[in-house]
């Protein structure tokens, strides 16, 4: 009886909620939940990819900009939208002045959806707190999805290849998208961490805040096993600067959790040993002794520089790095990566961008770019920092992984719709409605 009980407040809670108030967030919620649909294989050299992610993110867009007709939608404040306006100058005359303009449109469209429109619109669309709620709920149960999907690749040797062992995660996204799974399983750990911590204190919900935890606890696993250096970097970046900014003691105790977890885990159960062991190792040769993917991103970025002193003011345009390459690149630089699963068998997957976002930006929007993003990011950061309180720490530790992520890897694959929601989220923190405050 009391076990009924229990089970029925949740659910009556969620009957209470005023559906359409919260349909934005909703179509939001939809946007990153709709990043789990498997898209089958992909041509890596296609010009436009779209995903049932984006069609939800253009959904989100559509229904945000009635809403804000209705006058219903929350506003931006006008720093917002210049520094979004300055982004969208900034790609168009990059465009103007491409080297091959007819094939940087298509570039162009895809950063203003990128950083610009579904950021606004999710900015736009949560007006309270449960807006945010609902959204960080979604980023954990998508996590909690692929980080399942995951696990079991590594416990059952289904995965893509590493080291010549079919035993890394990647979720439902395959081995041409490698990195994707372990972005959503990130996303959804820093999410669960940040709703767990503000679940605290006396007004916290206290089986809440154990169940989130526990979820956070859980995606450590399909996270390591994903064998992405960068998420690891990133991933304990942000949880780093999200405990310091909740309460720095918890640093202290996070670091002694992390350990008796990597005791358990590797040295009891023997969870990824070799693997996750050999991984952790080599980030420390990076400079020293790197392996060929980390040259070949030296080398990539080296390119990228080529192309900015060739074209600095506003860059060679849009999608124009991949036709640039060739032309800049040190002779050493490989022709692709190796990608290899049961699906798809063994495939060279061309090195079509610099794999890192500021380096991109550079070389094919120059310095009016680069100087439009920097400005969006510091002032995102500063204002997160200012606000990271509630959902708030959540939207600061989510855009700690992206601006680190963005050091070694750029926008492309399934999951870049996720980076367009970490903005909006962090954009509503650092930029609260100018009408007045939000209320849950």
């Amino acid at each position: 009886m009391a076990l009924s009980l229990q089970l029925a407040e949740p659910a009556a809670a969620l009957r209470r909620i005023p559906v359409r108030r919260h349909l934005p967030a909703l179509a939001a919620c939809a946007t990153v939940l709709l990043v789990c649909v498997p898209t089958g294989e992909k041509d890596v050299t296609a010009a436009v990819h779209i995903t049932p992610a984006d069609l939800a993110s253009l959904a989100l867009v559509a229904l945000v900009g009635l809403e804000l007709l209705r006058g219903r939608a929350a506003r931006l404040d006008t720093a917002a939208c210049l520094l979004f306006a300055a982004v969208v100058c900034a790609a168009g005359a990059a465009t103007l002045a491409s080297i091959d303009p007819a094939a940087s449109v298509t570039g162009f469209v895809r950063l203003v959806q990128v950083f610009v429109l579904v950021p606004a619109a999710v900015a736009c669309a949560l007006r309270d707190p449960l807006d945010r709620r609902l959204v960080l709920g979604s980023f954990v149960a998508a996590a909690l999805v692929e980080g399942a999907v995951g696990a079991h690749q590594y416990l059952t040797r289904t995965g893509a290849s590493y080291t010549g062992q079919p035993i890394r995660a990647v979720g439902t996204f395959g081995a041409l998208d490698i990195m994707a799974m372990s972005t959503v399983v990130s996303f959804g750990l820093l999410a669960a961490l940040a709703l767990a911590l503000g679940e605290r204190g006396p007004h916290g919900n206290r089986a809440l805040r154990r169940g989130l935890y526990a979820a956070a606890a859980f995606l450590t696993f399909p996270l390591a096993v994903s064998f992405s250096r960068g998420s690891w970097i990133a991933c304990t970046v942000a949880v780093t600067v999200l405990l310091l900014r909740a309460d720095a003691r918890l640093v202290v105790r996070g670091v002694l959790l992390a350990a008796a977890a990597a005791v358990v885990l590797v040295g009891g159960l023997g969870l990824g040993s070799s693997g996750v062991a050999e991984r952790l190792g080599s980030i420390g040769s990076v400079q020293a002794a790197p392996d060929q993917s980390v040259s070949d991103r030296y080398d990539l970025w080296t390119t990228a520089t080529r192309i900015w002193q060739d074209h600095p003011a506003t860059g060679a345009g849009p999608k124009a790095f991949q036709q640039l390459r060739d032309g800049h690149a040190p002779l050493r630089l490989s022709s692709g990566s190796d990608a290899e699963d049961a699906t798809i068998g063994f495939q060279r997957e061309p090195l079509l961008s610099p794999h890192n976002m500021y380096f991109l930006v550079l070389s094919e929007q120059g310095l009016l770019g680069i100087v439009a993003y920097a400005a969006l990011f510091l002032a995102l950061l500063l204002g997160c920092l200012r606000r990271a309180a509630g959902p708030g720490l959540a939207a600061l530790g989510l855009l700690t992984w992206v601006l680190v992520d963005f050091l070694y890897a750029d926008i492309g694959g399934t999951t870049t719709v996720l980076t367009s929601v970490v903005l909006g989220l962090a954009a509503r923190t650092a930029f609260p409605d100018p009408r007045g405050p939000e209320t849950a």
